[in-house]
């Protein structure tokens, strides 16, 4: 039986190679997340334990313990007359101060525009770079012309190797950097990188001389880490004991060299986020391939009936068929999961390109395969695929032995048949109980809640799966009509195309024609299918972009792919010419067929169970494509709304990337414009506030009003306006938790170890979905004596005039020393915050594209079995006069069907899911906005999946020898 098993395989690749293909992609998204995330893991890992290898001990200022938003609170600075007393000790050979801040250091491109990553850092350093302390450097000169060297005056400084590399910086240049100062330039001395780390992905790095960071960077008389080393024969424990007994406990610690390397790994810990959430579309492609695997082995084990049945009468046992169709499953599984682990290294290049296009990329080092990947991505799929063919193997060992004599025997229906509908329903209500525990209730741990969702869409997906085959006979009738349209209408707009082929490859084939014939046959061929076709093509893409702009540029991309491969086939027709192979074909013609079309419906209904499971994979991406934007399309109107609710303002400034803090002389540069009446700057910092932490703002309590709209639930504009020092102005939903009202005082802790007391002076009730404001807000002048460094958030500016282009262009001037201050009106920076939503989208997008393209080869599958399946009644109706052409479309035509069931089951399934969610945001006032011309650029989407999925098994179908498909059996 194995034998057996194995030439079935060699004697159906093309049916192994297709199923293969959703295992391979899905293995390939697994393997590729492990790769691409151990090689940015390693990344961190070695710049933290380079940066420390030669030192004993670290000083950092003592940290406030205050993590917000899963990230904690930087230490603050220190007085830097610690590092003699540290000096003077007797076990200490060595130590030098240094200073780092991860935002405020912009290096300016020869555009004059700040280089602002979206998300990664900015770094500064301040290093002590004279010959004692060259030991505790953590950065490496790379090689250049001329030669590099480190800082040594206050104009002088280095930059890393990637900034220096994509903007054409070299050593002497004069390069300009913006800081907590007004911009300057600097002589360029050195190029360097992160210790053997040669890429730090889009993050960029400025090192300066310790003196001028600590004035750049507004620590004059600080340090943020003192480095030592110790004599020789001194334990870095003994060392750490000593330190600890001249230094200020309540204001520094001191840790070891490893200690100090297992707090800084800390700061990579978010690679696992990364990491889980690349598995979860590779979870996504996983279940989607589960789908087509289930799909296929049906469908062959239905066509080999009279072959089981066979081996039954000869002697097999039920356990050999069962074994015989597990090990194709295994075999098919085992081998595509190899090819799959291998792909996965080029795509995690993939995914660190996509990453890099849309701004986000890490550091990396070299190629990582670890054993743990090899092993993951082998048996994950290998397990999968078994779990999808029992079902399939079972029904196999049930074919009786009689059916080796009958013609067109069926499988026998399952016991379970009957209460198929019941048990759907009961998938369906549990899925949706799932998603409502998830959702709804509180007190829930994010593990729970997630695990929660993940297994309701799981079950919703499944059970709608079940419950499929009865729904599609109805929705087949439904959509035939749409799909005899749309056909005419793909036929209208490829005809120039497939015309220009026809001609091609008859002038190239056809015998008897003059030269003249063949030359213009050729030259009206090669116009038709390379410009005129693809004009037409690329017209239609324009168009589709008004309904989604990332769904018309990937209708392009496909029509410049389509290019490359119209060039490819007509290249090959030369050389079959040159063969002596090949022949003419049918003239295409655009013209509605009565006959194919009901053929088309009657094969889509023909086996519901067999169109329901193949539209089902299709169903699940689009369901999921769908819940994402009209999810993301809710929160970008709540976003909208949210801030028109609260600006009053004709301007905002912010950063350049919209949410790192600027310099507060930034601000003050602006409020001196002629053009503006006043601007309003906002301060912010994070603060534990009554024991939990918090954003806490510094507002103007003279201008904050006439710019920021309050919605008071106690208290009024006049309790803003007379703020006084010690004054709060809270958010309710805070207030209510933690039961304060009008005149309450509590405990403001900052970051720098201040406490204070407040007073509340009144609460307001922001817009849930993106307040502007911290939870508590106190005024602007008492936030600067009680937080180090601040810095403004944004500044509100009211101008004199209208805010048009000239006006801007003031603002602007004013602002010309901080680089990083970025003008904007209302309106332009909520479509900056749309572009923000949109960025992520197009990434979600790529992402599930995996999904829809394994549905897409499911699609595929089908259809080129279903073409076996009925090899004999193809051969029939070319028999009784069915051309080659009607044949194709008949094919083509089912397979749009199908796409149509996909998306009349896929697409409202997603908007429930958005509903559901919203529903679940309801107290962010997320609203639920369906798009719906994106909704209609999905069902297009499908509709393209349905035709591109028919074209292999279309033009196999209208290939078959007529005498040869009737006698198959």
């Amino acid at each position: 039986m194995i034998r057996v098993a194995l030439r079935g395989l060699a004697g159906r690749k093309l049916r192994a190679v297709l199923t293969s293909f959703a295992i391979v992609l899905g293995v390939a998204m697994v393997s590729g997340t492990f790769v691409l995330t151990d090689m940015i893991s390693r990344a961190f890992d070695n710049i933290f334990t380079e940066q420390y290898a030669h030192t004993d001990a670290v000083i950092s200022g003592k940290s406030s313990d205050i993590s917000f938003q899963g990230e904690t609170v930087a230490a603050p600075s220190f007085p830097a007359d610690l590092l003699q007393r540290v000096r003077g000790l007797p076990d200490v050979e060595v130590a030098a101060g240094g200073i780092g801040d991860d935002s405020a250091t912009k290096i300016i491109d020869k555009k004059g525009k700040p280089i602002v990553p979206s998300g990664a850092p900015t770094l500064g350093f301040g290093i002590d770079f004279s010959p004692k302390a060259a030991r505790f450097n953590p950065l490496r000169l790379v090689s250049t012309t001329p030669a590099g060297r480190w800082p040594a005056a206050p104009n002088e400084v280095i930059i890393d190797s990637g900034t220096a590399g994509d903007e054409g910086f070299h050593v002497g240049d004069t390069i300009r950097i913006a800081t907590l100062k007004p911009i300057a330039a600097f002589k360029l001395v050195g190029i360097a990188q992160y210790g053997s780390v040669s890429s730090i992905g889009s993050a960029t790095f400025t090192a300066f001389p310790l003196a001028k960071a600590q004035e750049l960077l507004n620590r004059k008389g600080e340090l943020d880490a003192i480095s030592v080393a110790g004599k020789n024969g001194v334990s870095q424990e003994q060392l750490v004991k000593e330190i600890k007994q001249v230094v200020p406990a309540n204001e520094v610690e001191v840790r070891t060299q490893a200690q100090q390397v297992k707090e800084a790994k800390k700061q990579g810990a978010f690679t696992k986020i990364i990491r889980y959430f690349l598995l979860a579309f590779a979870a996504i492609a996983l279940f989607v391939g589960a789908f087509v695997i289930f799909n296929t082995l049906s469908i062959t084990i239905a066509q080999r009936i009279r072959e089981f049945a066979t081996l039954r009468t000869i002697g097999a046992s039920r356990r050999q068929i069962l074994t015989s169709v597990t090990l194709e499953a295994l075999v098919i599984g085992l081998l595509a999961a190899v090819i799959g682990l291998f792909i996965g290294i080029g795509l995690a290049e993939g995914l660190n390109s996509l990453f890099k296009a849309l701004n986000q990329d890490l550091p990396t080092t070299g190629l990582i395969v670890a054993g743990r990947t090899i092993v993951l991505s082998l048996v994950i799929w290998v397990v999968v695929t078994l779990a999808a063919g029992l079902a399939p193997a079972v029904r196999a060992t049930k074919i009786p032995p009689i059916a080796a004599v009958r013609e067109g025997a069926t499988l026998p229906p399952s016991r379970l048949a009957p209460f198929v509908p019941f048990i759907a329903l009961a998938l369906i209500a549990l899925a949706v109980a799932a998603l409502a525990y998830g959702m709804f209730v509180n007190d829930l741990s994010t593990l729970v809640r997630l695990l929660s969702l993940a297994v309701g869409c799981l079950v919703l997906f499944i059970g709608v799966a079940v419950v499929s085959p009865r729904l599609v006979p109805g929705i087949s009738r439904a959509v035939r009509p749409l799909a005899k349209w749309v056909m005419f209408g793909v036929s209208a707009l490829v005809y120039p195309t497939r015309l220009g082929t026809w001609l091609v490859r008859d002038g190239i084939l056809r015998q008897g024609l003059s030269g003249s014939q063949r030359t213009l046959k050729l030259a009206g061929g090669v116009v038709l299918m390379l410009v005129l076709g693809p004009a037409l093509l690329f017209a239609a893409a324009y168009l589709m972009s008004f309904l989604s702009v990332v769904i018309g540029y990937g209708f392009i991309a496909a029509i410049a792919v389509l290019e490359a491969v119209l060039v490819f086939w007509l290249l090959m027709m030369v050389v079959n010419r040159l063969r002596g192979r090949g022949f003419p074909s049918d003239l295409p013609s655009i013209r509605f067929d009565p006959a194919t079309d009901r053929l088309s419906g009657e094969n889509s209904r023909r086996n519901p169970g067999r169109t329901a499971a193949t539209a089902a994979a299709l169903m699940i991406g689009l369901a999921l494509v769908t819940f994402i934007a009209v999810l993301s399309n809710g929160m970008k109107q709540s976003n909208r709304r949210a801030i028109e609710r609260q600006v009053k303002s004709d301007y905002m400034i912010t950063s350049q990337n919209g949410f790192e803090a600027i310099s507060v002389e930034a601000g003050d540069a602006a409020a001196r414009a002629p053009v503006v009446r006043l601007a309003s700057s906002v301060r912010a910092d994070v603060g534990k506030v009554a024991g939990s932490a918090q954003q806490v703002t510094g507002i103007d309590p003279e201008t904050i009003t006439r710019v920021y709209r309050f919605d008071w639930k106690k208290g009024s504009d006049s309790a803003a306006e007379n703020l006084g020092p010690h004054g709060a102005i809270v958010d309710e939903k805070f207030a209510d938790s933690k039961n304060l009202s009008l005149g309450s005082r509590f405990k403001l802790l900052t970051t720098n170890g201040t406490s204070t007391q407040l007073e509340v002076k009144g609460i307001y009730k922001p817009p849930p979905f993106y307040p502007l404001l911290g939870v508590v807000s106190i005024s602007k002048s008492f936030f600067d004596q009680i937080y180090d460094r601040p810095q403004n958030l944004f500044t509100f500016v009211e101008v004199t005039a209208a805010a048009n282009d000239a006006t801007e262009r003031a603002l602007k001037q004013a602002l010309k020393n901080f680089p990083d201050a970025k003008v904007q009106t209302r309106s332009a920076w909520i479509h900056d915050q749309d572009k923000d939503f949109d960025n992520f989208l197009i990434l979600l997008y790529v992402l599930l594209a995996l999904a829809v393209i394994v549905s897409l080869f499911g699609m595929v599958n089908t259809l080129v079995l279903s073409v076996f399946e009925r090899t004999r009644e193809l051969g029939m109706l070319r028999a009784v006069g069915m051309t080659r052409n009607q044949v194709a479309r008949m094919v083509r035509q089912e397979s749009v069907i199908t796409a149509l069931i996909g998306a009349a089951l896929g697409l409202p399934l997603g908007v429930f899911l958005a509903w559901l969610v919203t529903r679940a945001l309801s107290q962010y006032d997320v609203e639920f906005v369906p798009q719906w011309k994106t909704l209609i650029a999905f069902a297009i989407v499908a509709i393209i999946v349905g035709v591109i999925a028919a074209v292999l098994p279309a033009r196999r179908a209208s290939r078959l020898n007529v005498l040869r498909a009737l006698q198959y059996e």
